[in-house]
């Protein structure tokens, strides 16, 4: 058990990091974008196209990752109110609730990749068939598909999945972030 957590975790932060990768090509690319329409007056209409690519391609890649990390929106204090048990089962309602969602995710980013390349469709950009874009969503959507039912096998044989929070953890103590507001 503990090679499939460490495999799939080696997959998760592989993707964490394309889109990571992804993130700074896509700032690079506005400011890039930015400078050429304002300071050069030579606007580059591609760059709008690209930079939106890329935001998919991040939100796609990162996902997998932050839920492995247990990262995402989550009712902390709902759970901290309830025993072990109840926060155990709570915790793996919402990994399902994960898993249900990629599964939909990865059903759907098939169906519309299979569809683009059997009509061949293009993007503006020459010679970038569309479907090449399109694969961000079936594939980002497997890779959380993975880490979700991983985290939900560790849950129902009893083992708790890395970085699962605890009843007693303190959000500011984890979050910095929170201690601002």
């Amino acid at each position: 058990m503990g090679l499939l957590e460490r495999a799939v975790a080696a997959l998760a932060r592989l993707a964490g990091a394309l889109g990571a990768v992804a993130t700074v090509c896509c700032l690079l690319l506005v400011g890039y974008a930015v400078g050429m329409r304002y300071l050069l007056g030579q606007p580059e209409p591609w760059t709008d196209k690209v930079a939106g690519w890329l935001v998919v391609a991040l939100v796609m890649l990162a996902a997998p990752e932050t839920q492995r990390r247990f990262e995402h929106i989550g009712v902390d204090i709902a759970v901290k109110r309830v025993g072990p048990r109840l926060a155990r089962a709570a915790h793996l309602l919402g990994v399902l609730s994960v898993a249900l969602v990629a599964a939909v995710l990865l059903a759907a980013g098939w169906e519309m990749v299979e569809f683009s390349r059997m009509i061949g469709v293009m993007t503006d950009l020459e010679g970038v068939p569309q479907w090449w874009i399109q694969a961000l969503m079936p594939v980002g959507a497997a890779l959380l598909l993975v880490v979700a039912l991983c985290q939900a096998l560790l849950l129902v044989i009893g083992r708790e999945p890395a970085y699962l929070p605890k009843p007693e953890d303190d959000v500011l103590a984890r979050d910095p972030l929170a201690r601002a507001e």
